[in-house]
């Protein structure tokens, strides 16, 4: 279990449900708001990073008035999470994943997801895979309307609802593919939520991949289960591996590492690294791909062990200052606030008063991050694959392996934000009344120098193409090959 100081350093269901169709009181869950705006003020350290106070109030004051009028739970959840948007955060929303078995079944699991998985590339819906049963939804066929509603409409109507670091829309796009990574897709969710005709069927306006003629498709929508079903690691439990190691080419190895969030797995990921890395020895390679596309984040260990192994000497990070907004939780809250670590409820004489409201660690050392080296070392070129999922962990990656010169970044920019993130330590935040949960980061990461309110650039852009999905061409991966 990480100490506190380790912590401070480093409505889609509407047909059937009947609680979604159902009104919550304005009444009774006018006080989670109340709540929400408490534990938000006295706990999260980057509330203000992009509003002032005086417009964070006014949001605040907004969602109130909405919230004390009767409304669908799937109302409710929508208004909470545009709100939340707002604080453009990438930690901050009603997270899918911790919500009550309630609330998913209710509001997630229904049959209103498209049958087939896609991107957006500039603003166009591709289609990736296609489990419809029409082959003219093939790979690459460009999806123009659903329901009569235009693509770019769709993502336009879609993008107020996502979580993203400040002006880092790219992530807020990228969240709102369909790739068959992700147990809860946020346009599966937010689609079916804002668009319940969707449980009817849906009228698909498609340009196939091989025909320039546009035609109309309808196809049955899937369920939560079915999109399920299709993921790549359906059937893995919880001691399987996350990632794998393989050799594209001559002397070349590629790690591929489509997710970090290992906190529940029983998978000893440090010993699949140092074996890995043997094995690269052993093999003379002399070029590493480090495939990161798709990964968000999750244990920033995985990162640093990684780096470990491409160091021959100890690796300080401290380009970021890190402040949180309180010293201990008051009492009123903390009935409300689950966490996996209590410690995070008292930071107690580890941190001191600073300025602007904020708590900092207490000594220059508590906010510093040392990585290792871990041997074997592995001294070849290193092409590190990235792209707008990365936007915590994976997002500090990117940064470190850019600013210590580790490696070659390729693909496209990523999620995150050089200006600073929050998160290292979280609250999740109980509203009683209408049963959603809301993500509070308690750990704000701030820039001691002017940044761009961006990602981290690649060093060589690699965008994928509508060509490339056709042809099941993977461009980055070329690149990577071809340094």
């Amino acid at each position: 279990m990480l100490t506190r100081r380790a912590i401070l350093a480093g409505a889609a269901a509407f047909a059937g449900t009947s609680w979604a169709q159902t009104p919550l009181r304005g009444a009774d869950i006018a006080g989670d708001i109340a709540l929400l705006r408490d534990a938000y003020e006295t706990l999260h350290p980057g509330l203000y990073r992009y509003a002032t106070q005086a417009e964070t109030n006014a949001r605040f004051d907004a969602l109130a008035d909405a919230w004390s009028r009767d409304q669908s739970l799937g109302d409710a959840f929508l208004t909470l999470s545009r709100f939340l948007a707002t604080i453009r955060c990438g930690h901050t929303h009603a997270n899918f994943y911790n919500q009550s078995d309630a609330v998913i079944e209710s509001l997630f699991a229904g049959r209103t997801r498209p049958p087939f998985h896609f991107a957006w590339l500039e603003r166009r819906m591709v289609v990736l895979r296609n489990f419809s049963g029409d082959a003219r939804l093939d790979p690459g066929a460009e999806i123009l309307s659903i329901n009569g509603r235009t693509a770019p409409h769709l993502l336009a109507d879609l993008l107020p609802y996502m979580r993203a670091d400040g002006g880092n829309d790219a992530k807020r796009v990228s969240l709102l593919e369909v790739r068959g990574g992700d147990r809860f897709e946020s346009f599966d969710i937010f689609h079916g939520l804002r668009h319940p005709d969707a449980a009817r069927g849906l009228t698909l306006r498609v340009r196939p991949a091989r025909s320039g003629q546009a035609i109309s498709i309808d196809v049955a929508p899937i369920d939560l289960a079915t999109r399920q079903a299709a993921m790549a690691d359906a059937n893995a439990g919880d001691d399987a591996p996350a990632w794998r190691l393989d050799y594209p080419a001559t002397n070349v190895a590629r790690l591929t590492m489509p997710g970090w969030a290992l906190y529940n797995s029983t998978w000893d990921w440090r010993a699949f690294l140092d074996a890995g890395f043997e094995e690269i020895a052993s093999q003379g390679v002399r070029r590493l791909i480090i495939d990161l596309r798709g990964n968000e984040g999750g244990l920033d260990a995985c990162g640093h062990a990684t780096i470990g192994h491409l160091i021959d000497a100890p690796l300080t990070l401290s380009g970021y200052e890190r402040r949180v907004r309180y010293q201990r939780v008051p009492d009123r809250l903390n009935p409300h606030l689950d966490t996996w670590d209590d410690s995070f409820r008292d930071w107690g004489d580890i941190v001191e008063p600073a300025e602007d409201g904020f708590y900092r660690p207490r000594s220059a050392e508590d906010g510093q991050v040392v990585i290792a080296p871990r041997g074997p070392r592995f001294t070849g070129d290193v092409a590190v694959l990235i792209g707008p999922a990365n936007s915590s962990a994976t997002f500090q990656f990117a940064t470190i392996v850019r600013e210590r010169r580790l490696g070659t970044l390729i693909g496209q920019p990523t999620g995150g934000n050089l200006r600073g993130i929050n998160g290292g330590a979280f609250f999740f935040l109980r509203l009683p009344a209408s049963g959603l949960e809301c993500d509070l980061p308690l750990i704000g990461f701030f820039a001691r120098t002017p940044m761009p309110d961006s990602g981290v650039a690649p060093d060589v852009f690699a965008p994928e193409t509508a060509d490339d999905i056709a042809a099941g061409r993977d461009a980055a991966m070329a690149r990577a090959l071809g340094l």
